[in-house]
């Protein structure tokens, strides 16, 4: 293995060199390994994850003190920020500091937003129901959005603006707009916060990788149970009304389909991620798998691969059972990111099908001794090295909670071990 370069572009030149090499199933020179440092960084820094969120230049300032200390080859902070769902008034998230203590993670808050008698409305007109229903249910300062006549009464034009237009100066449509556009704001500052950011590291040496800022996307079964049903209220509708939630996933395979395209034009980045939630092993048999979740998944990832964009694809939970599926994708056209799956099955499985990240839990992280994690961590490098295209992570793909270390350790040694 030749010495690593030392200048900053030099590193970040070969650094890239390595991602690519495997994300095209090439054997790159040695194994490169991602560091998404979530929560660690503040106790790195000895502050709270609020002040994180709260303090982009603070945030930015801990995720270099990390990088600089464990020098992965590519590495992230915390997730998102509150602003918008605070702006809003959401309630389908909790932020350290708001609803939670300043010190504990991001969490999501799931609800049955959407009742079972939703579903003919949202079929009928998605875009209708979701503003002036579903909005109004998710987030308290747009309930006044509720009061909103047909959105497709805009066409009847000057005749809809003469009927209708009072209605934007009630306090509760003022209160919807101002919020929205605080909401836009927020979003706007931490966009910019995140363009800084990566030109920043890029500076240090370190590339942003760009399949993990594309489109967010959702297997259909998920962007229902998820945001609109509930995980109770899907796994009814799954006995109870499957036409219609069978009828529901189409629909929402063509929105994410538009929402994925336009992403990847508006920001030149043709990647979608998409996390999995309810279709691993344990969450539903093999015979619903086959007829609510991969079907549709599929069809989703094939279109996106069809128009250009790679499809990320992190499989939460244990998918074990269901690698067959998944080595029946299109060879190179996708990402998978492994969370609770055995890493060795997984590479064997998909050898020449995808890339594949994961491999370090970050239990053994937390919990294990230096010289178990070097011998894990070189067992795992060594099953990649027989056929590359694997990138060294985190199961969950961040490290809150973890001894720093154990990090250092883990990162060093996958450093330390060619891919040939």
């Amino acid at each position: 293995m030749t010495p690593e370069p030392e200048s900053p572009q030099q590193l970040l030149a070969a650094r890239l060199a390595l991602f690519d090499d495997a994300v095209a199933l090439r054997i790159p020179e040695r194994i490169p390994v991602v560091a998404r440092f979530g929560g660690l960084l503040a106790d790195l820094e000895g502050v709270t994850r609020q002040a994180l969120y709260e303090d982009p230049e603070l945030a930015q300032r801990a995720l270099e003190n990390a990088m600089l200390r464990f020098a992965p080859d590519s590495g992230s902070g915390q997730w998102h920020t509150p602003g918008p769902s605070l702006a809003l008034g959401d309630r389908s998230t909790r932020w350290p500091g708001h609803d939670l203590p300043p010190n504990v993670s991001f969490q999501y808050h799931e609800h049955e937003f959407t009742k079972p008698e939703d579903y003919d409305a949202f079929l009928t007109d998605p875009s209708d129901w979701a503003i002036r229903t579903y909005l109004p249910r998710v987030f308290s300062k747009l309930a006044g959005l509720s009061q909103l006549p047909p959105l497709s009464f805009a066409a009847f034009g000057y005749y809809a603006a003469f009927q209708h237009s009072h209605l934007f100066a009630l306090p509760e449509m003022v209160t919807a707009f101002e919020a929205l556009a605080e909401a836009a704001r927020a979003q706007l500052a931490w966009l910019a916060a995140m363009a800084d950011s990566a030109r920043r590291l890029a500076a240090m040496g370190f590339p942003s990788l760009p399949y993990l800022r594309g489109a967010l996307l959702e297997a259909p079964f998920d962007f229902i149970s998820d945001t609109m049903r509930g995980m109770h209220g899907i796994f009814l509708d799954m006995r109870r009304r499957p036409d219609k939630l069978l009828a529901a996933e189409e629909k929402v395979i063509g929105i994410q389909l538009e929402v994925a395209l336009s992403a990847s034009r508006a920001r030149n980045c043709p990647y979608a991620f998409f996390p999995l939630h309810r279709g691993s092993d344990g969450f539903m048999s093999l015979q619903a798998f086959e007829r609510f979740y991969w079907p549709q998944l599929r069809a989703m990832m094939l279109q996106l691969i069809d128009a250009g964009i790679t499809p990320v694809v992190f499989y939460e939970g244990n998918w074990e059972q269901r690698l067959p599926y998944l080595a029946d994708l299109p060879k190179g056209k996708t990402i998978g990111m492994f969370q609770r799956s055995d890493i060795f099955q997984v590479m064997e499985a998909l050898r020449g099908v995808m890339c594949v990240m994961g491999g370090m839990p970050v239990s053994m992280l937390s919990g294990s001794t230096p010289e178990e994690v070097r011998t894990y961590t070189r067992r795992v490098c060594q099953c990649a090295r027989e056929g590359g295209g694997f990138i060294m992570t985190t199961d969950i793909g961040e490290l809150e909670g973890c001894n720093p270390e154990l990090v250092k350790v883990w990162i060093e040694t996958t450093k330390q071990c060619a891919a040939v």
